[in-house]
């Protein structure tokens, strides 16, 4: 039996580490992923949040009562009231007026970030049971302008940009999102095909698992509702006009390679299309946080072990699982042939496959029902996603530890290790 404990920081590697011995996701959910403008493209990404957060209550069979924590991830601001979102979504979800409410941002490790941060806070006694929740809408992402609070000058520029296209930029380096993908094909020599084959691969597993329903078991449908809370104002969310509830996933579809290879690449020579790179969507996640180990009478969807978080270069920002999963399993004393299922965030084509093949990871093992290239990546909300989509596989194959990670935009990469409560060798 593994023990999961600190262990001794020699190794070489640095970053942070955190080992927990009786913590478990006692049940997760989301909603479905909808593309940029769908279907849930006017709704507040506090209201998604609110949805997931009853039912994933609802799921459990917990009553909102006995939560004494909530940790809530968001990154873009999409509401005007984006400032008072974790308290709304505790306050809407039932729980007690007294339950703190707190918001994390690490970009796109946050939705690993809230479970991590629960899992501190019940391991050291500080929380018996928390609400973990992680919501995105890519879609409200305003047209904002940062300079114009004392007015405009006559002649001045008018500076109202996309802040959903203008956050993709790191000033640091002056480099995009994408481009700290084509930065790595140039340094690990990555084909356009290579590239193409991945996200081909993407698409056709994730069209296989929606075929044969297998993200219904994770997906709670949305549909036009009304949240109501002691002494607040009534607020809900509505879908647009003839939608009457959104169920699956709307990004998934048939994506041969032969269709992607047909695509213009987003710069002059490079590897990198809108094909091959991730979804744009909204959506949200959310997971209960709890003490669990073996012989307590509970039956958790997962445990979680260790988590690993670390820095790498701004340039190659999307290398940044390579380290936090060596991290991860140096001090977990584990070896990479031990793990039986990752999910990695497919943020770019290039970026996983370099992942990929850093790692030396056996693609049977990697992303087996697809990934963000073919489902999408609402910043916040994927890492909850990733483990809640690997938890159960681990469940459903009878496999023992799997580990889910992300690239961080700037330059981080972050880790979690989870392991099946129900394995049996």
């Amino acid at each position: 039996m593994t023990s999961f404990s600190p262990t001794s920081k020699a190794g070489g590697l640095r970053g942070q580490y955190q080992a927990f011995s009786d913590v478990g996701i006692r049940t997760a959910l989301r909603t479905p992923w909808v593309d940029l403008n769908g279907a849930l493209s006017l709704v507040s990404p506090t209201d998604l949040g609110i949805k997931v957060g009853r039912e994933v209550l609802a799921a459990a069979g917990v009553d909102a009562g006995d939560v004494d924590n909530l940790v809530v991830g968001s990154v873009g601001p999409a509401a005007f009231d984006a400032y008072l979102l974790p308290r709304h979504i505790g306050l809407y979800s039932g729980l007690d007026l007294r339950v703190p409410a707190l918001l994390v941002q690490r970009i796109c490790g946050t939705g690993f970030e809230v479970l991590r941060q629960a899992a501190d806070q019940v391991q050291q006694g500080a929380s018996d049971l928390a609400l973990c929740v992680a919501t995105e809408s890519m879609s409200r992402n305003p047209i904002a302008a940062f300079t114009h609070r004392n007015g405009f000058r006559l002649g001045a520029d008018v500076e109202f940009k996309d802040f959903l296209w203008e956050a993709l930029l790191d000033t640091a380096v002056g480099l995009n999102m994408i481009q700290t993908a084509e930065r790595i094909a140039s340094v690990y020599g990555l084909a356009r095909e290579e590239v193409d084959v991945w996200a081909a691969r993407s698409f056709e597993r994730a069209v296989a698992a929606q075929a044969r329903n297998w993200f219904d078991g994770e997906i709670v449908a949305v549909r036009s509702q009304d949240f109501e809370a002691e002494g607040c104002q009534p607020r809900g969310i509505r879908l647009p006009r003839g939608c009457d509830s959104v169920t699956r996933d709307s990004h998934i579809r048939a994506s041969s390679l032969e269709t992607l290879s047909r695509l213009n690449s987003l710069y002059p020579g490079g590897v990198q299309t809108a094909g091959n790179s991730c979804a744009v969507v909204d959506g949200a996640a959310a997971a209960l946080v709890c003490r669990a180990q073996p012989g307590d009478g509970g039956n958790p969807l997962a445990y979680l072990r260790a988590t690993a978080i670390v820095g790498v270069r701004p340039q190659v920002m999307g290398i940044g699982p390579v380290d936090a999963i060596r991290l991860l399993l140096e001090r977990s004393g584990l070896g990479i042939d031990e793990i039986d299922r990752f999910e990695i965030n497919e943020a770019q084509g290039a970026q996983i496959l370099a992942v990929q093949q850093v790692l030396e990871l056996n693609v049977e093992k990697v992303n087996v029902n697809g990934g963000a290239i073919a489902i999408g990546h609402p910043l916040a909300a994927t890492g909850l996603r990733l483990s809640l989509t690997l938890a159960r596989q681990l469940r459903e194959a009878n496999l023992r530890y799997g580990i889910a990670a992300a690239c961080v935009g700037g330059g981080q990469g972050m880790a979690l290790l989870l392991e099946n409560p129900d394995y049996r060798p």
